[in-house]
């Protein structure tokens, strides 16, 4: 006895679905990082260059071949009190 028509159209239907929300993801992730791939695995070290990027080319993402700083960049300071415990 084989299986009724019927009974495989939810499993098309949670498949589809699934399908649409991973393509959906994905085309999120790539737009927000500029076309880019997506970072993973950040340590400080990264995220301190992400603000440094944001704050020199206004994108997370962006980069500067630029060997003199942007106007005003040499007053904005980005160093933070490291905590530690001990």
């Amino acid at each position: 006895m084989g299986v009724p028509f019927e009974a495989l159209l939810p499993y098309g239907i949670i498949i589809g679905f699934m399908g649409v929300t991973g393509a959906g993801l994905t085309a999120v992730k790539y737009w927000s990082n500029e076309g880019k791939t997506a970072r993973w695995n950040r340590d400080l070290w990264d995220r301190q260059m992400m603000e440094r990027d944001l704050r020199l080319t206004g994108t997370m993402r962006g980069q500067s071949s630029n060997e003199v700083a942007p106007k005003g960049f040499e007053l904005s300071n980005p160093w933070k009190v490291e905590k530690r415990i001990y």
